[in-house]
């Protein structure tokens, strides 16, 4: 029967998550829910540390400290609704919630994008102009441009959102997902999803693409400028103070190149573990990145592991 002629609206969907495949649901609850745990604790203890350590109070830190707040709040709405998925089969989830979930976690990562490129900006003013870099990068500046970061990602997620849920959804409520992923929910809508497509590809060309080309210059400009440093001492200085950002970038969209990058299999008995892949691909790439990002900028810097031994050295003797 034709979809669109099934006029019965849908109130709800059904996430399925890892109901096909039962033998793997209790190792994954353990692995994602402590994955989880470290990123509470890992993205908290540096948003903790950048606040109280008053040597932090600079923008590459302000800018740091949104990156750990936006993580916790990306992986908190997906990540709680993930494990209630493994303990439910085949979860069932309202359609308003479904919306609020799919907007929150589509605003998290477009923020992201956006604002790794303004950390780009920091580090190429910070490296290739320093005599100009409190001028340029005053709290006058350094503040909206983290609020405009925000600010793009939450409107381009409501346009997305909002053109999602619009839709008629009839018959099929099935999401083949851990979660409200977009593309997943539009594949169940039973009209011409063609505008949003669209809109989907406008926004990765924003959102994406722009601040990858733009993140690709600054790394030009500021590499150039580090090998035109005589010493090997203060070019290995000026690399460790942008290595950091540079491998958080590769490791973020590495990933999202590796997850719609890679060739789809032909072979239809092969779809399944195809299937299965992409959904668990997804699935840690939500978690592992926002788990790296405090292990790699507490291990890559040395002005936050001193904030972090000073933190802990106070409150060990406070007590």
């Amino acid at each position: 029967m034709d979809r669109s002629n099934q006029t019965s609206p849908v109130v709800g969907f059904i996430l399925l998550g890892l109901s096909a495949h039962p033998k793997l649901v209790n190792t994954f609850f353990v692995l994602i829910l402590l994955m989880y745990l470290v990123i509470l604790l890992g993205n908290g203890v540096l948003i903790l540390v950048t606040i109280s350590d008053s040597h932090l109070h600079t923008p590459m830190y302000f800018f740091l400290g949104n990156l750990s707040f936006l993580d916790i709040c990306y992986t908190t709405s997906s990540v709680p609704l993930i494990l209630d998925s493994f303990l439910t089969p085949r979860k069932a989830i309202p359609f308003s919630a479904c919306a609020v979930q799919m907007f929150l976690s589509f605003a998290m990562g477009a923020t992201e994008c956006v604002l790794l490129g303004m950390m780009a900006f920091d580090r190429y003013v910070a490296i290739c102009n320093p005599l100009r870099y409190p001028v340029v990068m005053s709290k006058a500046a350094y503040v909206p441009m983290a609020a405009s970061s925000w600010a793009a990602g939450i409107i381009d997620s409501v346009v997305q959102t909002s053109q999602a849920m619009r839709l008629p959804f009839c018959g099929d409520n099935i999401i083949n997902h851990f979660t409200c992923e977009i593309l997943a929910v539009l594949k169940l809508a039973c009209a011409d999803i063609s505008i949003n497509v669209i809109s989907m590809a406008v926004s990765n060309v924003i959102f994406l693409g722009t601040p990858v080309l733009f993140i690709s210059f600054s790394y030009v400009f500021i590499i150039a400028t580090i090998l035109r440093i005589p010493s090997a001492e203060g070019r290995r200085k000026a690399f460790s103070t942008c290595s950091a950002h540079l491998t958080v970038v590769v490791v973020f969209y590495g990933t999202i190149l590796f997850m719609y990058g890679k060739p789809k299999s032909k072979d239809p008995l092969g779809a399944d573990k195809q299937d299965l892949s992409d959904k668990l691909i997804s699935l840690f790439y939500g978690v592992v990145t926002p788990m790296l990002n405090p292990i790699i900028y507490s291990l890559r810097n040395k002005d936050v592991k001193a904030a972090m031994k000073n933190l802990i050295f106070h409150k060990h003797f406070a007590q």
